[in-house]
């Protein structure tokens, strides 16, 4: 298939979204051409706030392929990726995002993912939901026995 062709089936599915009660944003994981998944937002479907096109589609193509790292692979997604997906995006080593709507075309019907833009951009003290550390020294034991761990898998 064209890239043209990914993205319409992209859109198709936001389609197909709208009309079965999710969100409007579909999206299509594919290598040299050929669909390895696809998916669409069913956030509301499922009650789950992390089940957005992107992130339901990087999930069926690692379980498909059999793998974490989706290099070689490309994503097509019917809107430009929300701070969560882009960085499943990164996670899963894609190696290029192509999209059809951009964030602002998402605010002006009410999806404000610029709102979590800007939150990064703030030290953690700044942010509007408060964070602080807690139980570092206890936590860093986990990090440190990862670090000795021989036969670890690294990501």
């Amino acid at each position: 298939m064209t890239n043209k062709e990914l993205m319409m089936r992209a859109i198709e599915l936001s389609k197909e979204s709208v009309r079965n009660g999710g969100g409007p944003f579909g999206a299509v994981i594919a290598r040299n051409g050929e669909i390895i998944a696809e998916g669409s937002n069913n956030v509301t479907i499922e009650c789950d706030p992390t089940a957005h096109a992107e992130v339901s589609t990087i999930r069926k193509a690692c379980r498909k392929l059999g793998s974490f790292d989706l290099s070689g692979c490309e994503i097509f997604t019917s809107c430009e990726p929300c701070p969560m997906c882009l960085g499943a995006i990164y996670w899963a080593h894609l190696d290029k995002i192509y999209y059809g709507n951009d964030r602002k075309d998402a605010a002006a019907i009410g999806f404000d993912d610029d709102f979590i833009y800007q939150e990064l951009d703030l030290k953690p003290a700044e942010r509007q939901k408060p964070s602080e550390i807690l139980l570092r020294e206890e936590a860093l034991e986990a990090f440190r026995m990862w670090q000795e761990k021989e036969d670890k898998t690294e990501y």
